[in-house]
């Protein structure tokens, strides 16, 4: 019989998607205790089915599958860039496609505007409107409000509207932040990615005899098995060691193995062939939060997903990427300067150069010149902006690094960026230097 966490897990993903979920309401129906309903609603949450927002709550969101997970849902947009809902928390549940930046022209704008996207946009309130028609949500930068209209619009289309006190480039970077390490988290490879399922697992109960492990030894040819209980919890595992000399007829509840090493899907199989190998284990059981059995997997299932790891190539762009894929190096006789053009993604919701994106200029310029002159890796420690002028879109900068000391161990580098022979911005980047050799 299922336990009463059980019970409310079942219960949870029976629930609509889009439904709120709250302790008192879970305990009421289910007649358990609230902490019962909390402990409960916390492992849906790390299992993917809901999703708690501040001021907003908990609500029952769509699992994803393992080809959708580079995609972010409304939900979680609102933790990522510490959101308020202000309309559409009906939508939250909902998946998105993709980001548009809304630093241009509303006509220009809308053409980049699709269903199931996410429109991120200043105080422009046409905008929000004609965005929701379109079917996008909308993420309202720099802590703005959304006009009452757009709001009842957004609970009648059930598309969220949602306010930030970030500025554009710095939500843009953690959404694609998100999405990356979320792409990141689909090419780890994991135990669910390989486990053979329990429907097809060969598995012995508490009740079976040592004749049973004979039978199934014979069918399979292993000779380890995993041991459930009435429940389908793993309790144990038993092996031919278990049972030389020992007559077919003895339980193999008195033979087996007490508790055995295990693995979760969520395990790396990188962590599980460490735990295959160390130990010299075959075979390892799968099971859920609960300890009860979802498969098994083998060292042979184990080595050929390593040997398809090395060979997939690997994939993602950052958002700091996007920025530094616009610096170009320019060789002159004050030794090496670097061009920028600064595009719609980089302004804050003023239309001009973000805080955010000058620190990252600023770094990636000061890390060139140093690598210029010495060979290895470094890890900046320190970034000081003590001077910075506005800069409008479409400026082309000129960003000059000059080393102001460099040892074996440490480098400092002022940078000066300019815009038509006039100085914009000013700062000081410290820099730790490791050498490769070391």
């Amino acid at each position: 019989m299922p336990t009463k966490h059980e019970q409310i897990l079942e219960y949870i993903d029976k629930l609509e998607i889009g439904s709120k979920i709250s302790v008192r309401q879970i305990a009421k129906a289910l007649s358990v205790s609230e902490g019962t309903a909390y402990r409960a609603i916390k492992d849906a949450e790390n299992q993917g089915s809901v999703s708690t927002i501040e001021r907003v709550g908990t609500i029952r969101i769509e699992k994803k599958r393992k080809d959708n997970i580079e995609k972010l849902t409304f939900a979680e947009v609102v933790n990522v860039v510490d959101g308020q809902v202000l309309g559409g928390r009906k939508g939250l549940h909902k998946t998105l496609n993709k980001f548009v930046i809304g630093a241009m022209k509303l006509e220009a704008m809308m053409r980049y505007v699709d269903p199931d996207s996410l429109l991120i946009v200043g105080n422009r309130t046409k905008a929000h409107a004609l965005a929701l028609k379109a079917g996008a949500a909308v993420l309202i930068t720099g802590g703005f409000e959304a006009d009452e209209s757009v709001t009842r619009l957004a609970d009648e289309l059930e598309l969220p509207v949602i306010t930030t006190s970030y500025d554009t480039f710095t939500v843009a970077t953690m959404i694609n932040r998100a999405i990356y390490d979320q792409l990141i988290k689909k090419e780890i490879v994991l135990v669910s990615d390989i486990t053979t399922p329990v429907s097809v697992t060969n598995y012995l109960t508490t009740s079976d005899s040592i004749a049973t492990w004979y039978e199934l030894n014979e069918i399979s040819g292993h000779s380890r098995f995993p041991v459930v209980d009435q429940s389908m919890r793993v309790v144990g595992v038993i092996t031919s060691k278990d049972i030389i000399g020992i007559e077919h007829r003895v339980s193999i509840e008195k033979v087996m193995t007490k508790h055995p090493l295990t693995v979760q899907g969520t395990t790396s199989v990188a962590n599980a062939a460490h735990m295959m190998i160390w130990e010299g284990i075959e075979l390892l059981p799968v099971i859920d939060h609960q300890q009860m059995l979802q498969g098994i997997i083998s060292r042979q299932d184990v080595l050929k997903a390593l040997q398809m790891i090395q060979k997939q190539p690997q994939v993602g762009e950052t958002f700091d990427d996007l920025i530094t894929s616009h610096i170009q190096d320019i060789e002159d006789e004050n030794g090496t300067t670097f061009a920028c053009e600064v595009t719609p993604q980089m302004t804050s919701y003023l239309g001009t150069l973000s805080y955010g994106v000058m620190t990252t200029l600023v770094s990636e310029a000061g890390s060139r010149a140093l690598r210029k002159q010495k060979k290895g890796d470094l890890v900046i420690e320190n970034i000081t902006l003590y001077f910075l002028k506005p800069v409008q879109m479409e400026s082309k900068l000129l960003i000059q690094p000059k080393i102001l000391e460099l040892s074996r161990r440490y480098g400092k580098v002022d940078v000066e960026i300019y815009h038509r022979g006039e100085v914009v911005g000013k700062a000081l980047m410290m820099a730790q230097l490791i050498d490769r050799n070391l």
